[in-house]
């Protein structure tokens, strides 16, 4: 990051994802993550997670971190209809509401925003390419959401093995 945040800005930024997820009736992860780390210090995981946790609460934003590989082609950010399935992380069943906001791949819903990611594109000890990626929402300007996916690219990259093969904002 190019300058220092302060915990207030990145807790305004929480704020905004907190009060946009409650929009659609969910609670946002971001005011959870940002207690435990403040009371426990950073979670360790493995490095692509622990790269995703350092990236939300350095700049605020929320990020997913998914293993690329496991994709079926071309990525394409859509507003669901009602009732549209995905399987999440863990086995959950995430049924969507109209006009959520969705990540999918060509077979798949890969992502809900506001109720997380898919099981297919999870990361493991077998990942080798690592996309993480951030939804910009209303109120969150695009630096912010730059700047944590560039904390966690570098964190990959100084930390772990492979280079960045890019930081990109596409507008949908």
């Amino acid at each position: 990051m190019r300058k220092r945040e302060t915990l207030a800005q990145i807790t305004e930024r929480i704020d905004t994802y907190e009060r946009f997820f409650a929009g659609f009736g969910f609670d946002c992860p971001l005011p959870k993550h940002l207690k435990r780390t403040i009371n426990s210090g950073f979670p360790r995981y493995n490095l692509m997670v622990d790269a995703h946790f350092m990236a939300e609460m350095c700049a605020g934003i929320l990020v997913a971190v998914t293993d690329f590989d496991r994709f079926d082609g071309a990525l394409v950010l859509d507003s669901a209809e009602e009732g549209e399935l995905c399987r999440g992380m863990g086995g959950q069943e995430f049924r969507t509401k109209e006009g959520e906001i969705v990540l999918r791949d060509e077979k798949d819903i890969v992502c809900v925003l506001c109720q997380g990611a898919d099981e297919k594109t999870r990361v493991g000890e077998d990942t080798r390419n690592v996309l993480f990626y951030a939804y910009g929402i209303p109120g969150v300007e695009g630096n912010h959401l730059r700047d944590g996916l560039t904390i966690a690219a570098e964190a990959m990259r100084d930390f772990g093995v492979g280079a960045i093969q890019g930081v990109e904002m596409i507008d949908n």
